[in-house]
């Protein structure tokens, strides 16, 4: 397991053993099982390795010792304060939609406008786990409304491919081989998009004119629990003043309709 993981980051022993202050000799021991590492050693091989918290509980596991770091549900109460957290920051990105979503991209909560702008989306595509990645890209999803389709599945399985490498989660690999199969794609998308612009937007054709969005991402910054080490909170903002001006509309029109009590 050590080994596989020194292979993935693209380090030689040497590397890794100058960086935790070990000979090579010792580490080529621990790799081998010949060795039995203590408790101190492989949290250092984790730091240096930049496992994250549920990989360094695994490498611990593996050498005989107990997690280091809790996991816990979502709804769990020791994690109110976090969900409460999240829930603060999705209404007030309000009118930009927003979501949370965990390590496999299934969302864990999104805010109003979220719901809004999904809702030309299959109700199948809807039923939890609803992943974020399969919403964008199925044919019965948000694909036929993205404009720029093409450019959106690179970044996307671009994102895919680098989270995979870090982690060789069988789910994600499997995620993308699906997401890959589904009609539209081809080779060519892997490819990089050649696009001029300074990040990658989200060109979206919806009922109130098209929307042009930039993604940013958020994490809690010192995690020490593993759920919360794997949530990531994303905001769609507006990329210029037209679609700034309809998600206001829409959010008007919204609270206008839930003022008069139609949900």
């Amino acid at each position: 397991m050590l080994r596989d993981w020194r292979h993935a980051r693209g380090q030689t022993q040497l590397e890794l053993a100058s960086q935790a202050q070990v000979s090579t000799r010792h580490l080529s021991c621990l790799e081998s099982d010949k060795a039995e590492p203590s408790r101190v050693m492989l949290m250092r091989l984790a730091r240096h390795l930049e496992l994250s918290l549920r990989d360094t509980n695994l490498l611990l596991m593996a050498g005989g010792f107990a997690p280091m770091f809790p996991e816990r549900p979502w709804e769990d109460p020791s994690l109110a304060a976090a969900r409460e957290v999240v829930d603060s920051v999705l209404r007030a990105s309000e009118p930009s939609p927003a979501f949370t979503v965990d390590r496999h991209w299934n969302m864990i909560a999104r805010n109003r406008m979220t719901e809004v702008l999904l809702g030309q989306v299959a109700p199948r595509l809807l039923h939890a786990p609803i992943n974020a990645f399969r919403l964008a890209l199925d044919p019965e999803g948000l694909a036929p409304q993205i404009l720029n389709l093409p450019q959106w599945r690179s970044y996307i399985f671009t994102r895919l491919a680098r989270q995979i490498d870090l982690t060789a989660d069988p789910v994600l690999i499997r995620l993308l081989h699906e997401l890959q199969g589904l009609a539209g794609h081809s080779d060519t998308d892997d490819e990089p998009s050649g696009h001029s612009a300074l990040v990658m937007p989200l060109r979206l054709a919806t009922p109130w004119g098209p929307l042009t969005l930039i993604n940013t991402v958020t994490m809690f910054g010192t995690p020490l629990e593993v759920s919360l080490s794997e949530l990531t909170l994303e905001v769609l903002y507006p990329a210029d003043a037209a679609t700034r001006s309809a998600l206001e509309t829409i959010w008007r029109a919204q609270s206008d309709f839930q003022g008069h009590g139609i949900q």
